[in-house]
């Protein structure tokens, strides 16, 4: 199936007719299999998916505006909102197939008006005569089922909102189950099911007598309440998860405004003025410690240069006086020397020329140490010793003193620091108010959970009782109604449903395994780490990935980044499509998401041109940037390019061919 053309006139945002050709074939010869549509944010790509789907499934269609509302509603909703409310609003598009070998094509043309007729569009299917096949018309349903099925179709045509969700949760969004359950062909198993019970149900009515039919139809009435009740309540509960989940958002609301205001800080004030207590303690000690010091030696601080002026000298008097002392032992030497010598044989001239020469010696000696100015600090040697003790243990003061003033400076900031910190907090009144509201907030999530869990346990009670009818039904059928054909119809249905029962575990097995093969590959393939799983197995009831190392360990879903977790997602999205063995055209709305650099040119270079014989990309400008595209180029992959040009001013979108951002 290839997807050749889409018309859009007055279709949401498109205002009047827009041509998108979405033929890959670039001649008659060659053909590239992406189509890429660039435009902002709001401006019309998520719309041209939902003309696709709409076109296709009509009020079936799975489209991602339609919410609650009715078709009609949906339908009005769609109309462009600047054009004349009894114009034409149409959507068309045309498709080529193989039908018994042969490539058939078909245009699929719905067209209503504003407020249309019975909320209903117009179908009309164009052949390749440009006739309308009235027979294809009334069983188009089914027709399309054949070529896409519903089930399925959004295994094909996804948007970045589903990989997304399907990366975050551990289990896939419902939308993915339903395609998966479509894929292994677990739903026309159900269906098979559902009607055999009905068909017994039928046989049993036709045959039993008035009281046993009085007592199955009480069975089957007090089992179809149960059944509405069921759904009636899982209906509430999956509005109580709503609420919770709301509930929890203003819970979180509370507490940033409660953190935002100062109520925490306010709820700490005795603990900071406690703190500030105790540092204005330590800040009295640190001074005090510094009074005792400027009661000692410190004041001499203010008096440095006296003090070693008085050292200096005392250490000049006190040479001088050792000086002194030296030369009148010296004098007492000589004498006691020329004493010797006038008793001895020498002559009075030698001896006088030996007492010049010693009286000039010890001139030369001391003439440089002659007291130039007379002493004035008289300081004897213990009182110099005291001196320099006293110089020694100032410096000491001077440091400890320094250190004890930077101790109090930080001290002091600290104190500043509290002082803000307390001026900030909210007042008593405020911040009552915002503890209450906080209180509040979370007094309405317990209650809301407290509700969701009594709900919840209702819906298991529902089930168990509902399961209790089903067996009671079945009892009541096998021990009560004995007709023969009956009894037939019971027993062969039996077989039947155990076998189907059976076919439908072996079948969910082989496909299941195929699909993990599949989806490994894939991720593998996309994976720029491939030794970070070695298997990836799919649980057979949620549908979940469970992924495993070369050593057989498991890998928990948490510990891939979220680049990876998008990659896995996409991988399990691509496995799926390749399993179910339709050759379909493949439509990404928002492709890129949250991906790294790295993940990001694995998915353009290997996905992309791979995903599908045709791929739509809906991108934004950064998702598929200038480089990107630009590999997109080199590698010859793009077929087509257009940009979806908005105009805020009057909120319409322009489709222009050839032409993307860059």
């Amino acid at each position: 199936m290839i997807f050749l053309e889409l018309v859009l006139q007055n279709f949401g945002p498109y205002s009047g007719k827009q041509v998108i050709n979405l033929n890959p074939k670039t001649d008659e010869e060659n053909s590239r299999p992406i189509i890429l549509l660039g435009g902002m944010n709001g401006g019309g790509k998520t719309t041209l998916m939902d003309a696709i789907r709409l076109t296709l499934y009509g009020a079936r269609a799975q489209c991602s505006t339609r919410g609650n509302l009715s078709y009609s509603d949906f339908l009005n909703q769609c109309v462009n909102n600047k054009i004349d409310p009894v114009a034409d609003t149409r959507i068309e598009l045309l498709f080529e197939h193989i039908e018994n070998d042969k490539p058939i094509k078909y245009r699929v043309v719905r067209s209503w008006t504003k407020n249309p007729k019975d909320g209903k569009d117009t179908l009309g299917i164009l052949g390749d005569s440009d006739t309308w096949p009235d027979a294809l018309v009334n069983i188009w349903d089914e027709y399309i089922e054949n070529l896409l099925p519903l089930g399925i179709s959004n295994l094909f045509l996804f948007d970045g909102e589903q990989v997304k969700e399907l990366a975050e949760q551990e289990t896939p969004p419902p939308v993915v189950v339903e395609a998966i359950r479509g894929l292994l062909g677990l739903e026309l198993a159900d269906r098979l099911a559902v009607d055999l019970d009905i068909l017994i149900n039928r046989k049993l009515k036709e045959v039993g007598n008035s009281k046993d039919l009085a007592n199955l139809e009480e069975i089957e009435t007090r089992l179809t309440q149960q059944q509405e009740d069921y759904q009636i309540t899982g209906e509430k509960l999956e509005t109580l998860k709503n609420q919770v989940e709301e509930l929890e958002q203003k819970q979180q609301e509370a507490f940033d405004k409660f953190i935002f205001e100062g109520g925490k800080i306010a709820a700490e004030r005795n603990q900071l003025e406690l703190q500030q207590d105790t540092k204005t303690a330590e800040i009295e000690q640190v001074r005090q410690s510094m009074c005792e010091l400027a009661a000692d030696v410190l004041p001499l601080a203010l008096i440095p240069n006296l003090l070693t002026q008085a050292q200096a000298q005392g250490e000049k008097e006190f040479r001088h006086q050792q000086v002194q002392i030296s030369k009148d032992l010296l004098l007492e030497r000589d004498q006691r020397l020329l004493t010797w010598l006038n008793q001895v044989e020498i002559s009075p001239i030698q001896v006088e020329k030996i007492q010049s020469f010693l009286i000039q010696d010890v001139d030369n000696l001391y003439a440089k140490t002659i007291q130039i100015e007379a002493p004035w600090l008289l300081a004897d040697d213990e009182t110099l010793s005291q001196l320099d003790n006293l110089i020694y243990h100032l410096q000491n003061s001077k440091l400890s003193a320094k250190e004890k003033l930077a101790i109090l400076k930080k001290k002091e900031e600290e104190i500043h620091t509290l002082e803000r910190q307390v001026q900030t907090a909210a007042a008593p009144e405020d911040y009552t108010k915002l503890r209450q509201a906080l209180e509040a907030a979370q007094n309405q999530v317990v209650e809301a959970k407290t509700n969701y869990e009594t709900i919840r346990r209702r819906l298991a009670e529902l089930e168990t009782i509902i399961a209790k009818s089903k067996r009671e039904l079945s009892d009541y059928t096998v021990e009560n109604i004995k007709h023969k054909n009956s009894e037939h119809i019971i027993t062969s249905a039996a077989k039947v449903q155990n076998t189907l029962k059976i076919f439908r575990e072996k079948l969910t097995l082989r496909k299941l395994n195929k699909l993990e093969e599949e989806v490994k590959n894939c991720f593998l393939y996309l994976l720029h780490k491939s030794d970070l799983v070695h298997r990836i197995t799919i649980d057979t009831k949620t549908f979940s990935l469970l992924l495993y190392d070369l050593n057989g360990k498991s890998v928990p879903k948490h510990r891939l980044s979220a680049g990876e977790k998008q990659l896995l997602a996409i991988a399990f999205l691509w496995g799926l499509a390749k399993v179910s063995g339709h050759r379909l055209p493949v439509a990404i709305d928002t492709p890129l998401g949250r991906l790294d650099s790295s993940h990001r040119s694995n998915l353009v270079e290997r996905y992309f041109p791979s995903a599908s014989h045709q791929v739509i990309l809906l991108s934004t400008d950064t998702e598929i940037g200038k480089k990107e595209v630009e590999t997109l180029r080199e590698n010859e992959a793009i077929a087509r390019e257009y940009l979806l040009k908005y105009d805020s001013s009057t909120r319409q979108t322009t489709v222009v061919e050839n032409k993307y951002f860059w």
